[in-house]
């Protein structure tokens, strides 16, 4: 006890002995009842103490995570179409166009990656929908494929303006998206549609016909080059090779085992 507080209690002290004089017996309480009652301090639980620093931390603000770190998390293809949908990257200088993520069978062994959408597919979402898609379903018949049986994609999600070919860094933007979507489709064969196709997939800068009837590799997986079929539209002297390219494929597909 400190000595201002002796102090007061001797004063306290002598003025209930002169009371009770006057007024007859009463008890007073020792000075060790009264320093036990000073030492008494309360104290929070210990684990208390735990939850409210539990609780505090928890309110700290998460650490937004990078854009390969949302790639990466996606684990279904309904995942990375939910991204797609909100990566403003994703989009053309072209105001108000639709995604078009991509269709077909989500683990089909034969993928087709052709270079941007075109009118009617920002109008309907879907890729190889125009002229060249009806081109293209009748070149897959030929070779013993449905649309349903495979996957076709293409390198930008978003139409350009003017139909032009995608750019460098409109490419640079998407390939993170589309080398996911490759990842959760894992198909034994790639077929690129077209020369910027082939060489945005395969990191160079060649000719068609130097990337045609060859077997690449994309991490592992066996990748193919033939011509556009918008560009056989306008050339038709390149069905026929394009033709020996798909028939190609279909004999590395059956090779392969590839399903259906």
């Amino acid at each position: 006890m400190s000595d201002s507080h002796r102090t007061l209690y001797d004063e306290i002290k002598d003025f209930l002995e002169a009371e009770r004089q006057v007024y007859g017996e009463f008890s007073v309480p020792e000075l060790k009842e009264i320093h036990d009652e000073e030492a008494t301090v309360v104290t929070p639980d210990v684990a208390e103490e735990e939850n409210v620093r539990y609780e505090v931390s928890s309110l700290e603000p998460e650490v937004e995570k990078t854009t390969e770190e949302k790639i990466g998390s996606c684990n279904t293809l309904e995942e990375l179409r939910e991204l797609c949908g909100q990566a403003e990257e994703l989009k053309t200088d072209l105001e108000n166009t639709n995604l078009v993520f991509g269709v077909g069978n989500p683990k089909a062994d034969l993928m087709l990656i052709g270079e941007a959408p075109g009118e009617q597919e920002d109008i309907r979402g879907e890729p190889f929908v125009g002229a060249a898609g009806r081109l293209l379903n009748k070149i897959l018949a030929a070779i013993r494929f449905e649309r349903s049986d495979i996957y076709i994609a293409n390198i930008l999600k978003h139409r350009p303006p003017g139909n032009r070919n995608p750019n460098p860094e409109e490419c640079k933007n998407s390939l993170p998206y589309l080398y996911r979507q490759i990842e959760l489709i894992d198909p034994k064969i790639i077929l690129c549609l077209g020369k910027i196709s082939g060489n945005t997939m395969l990191g160079g800068e060649n000719t068609l016909k130097s990337m045609r009837s060859k077997k690449h590799n994309f991490r592992g997986i066996e990748l193919y080059v033939t011509y556009h079929p918008a560009a056989l539209l306008r050339n038709p002297q390149w069905k026929r090779p394009t033709w020996e390219d798909v028939q190609l494929v279909r004999k590395r597909y059956d090779e392969l085992g590839g399903k259906p």
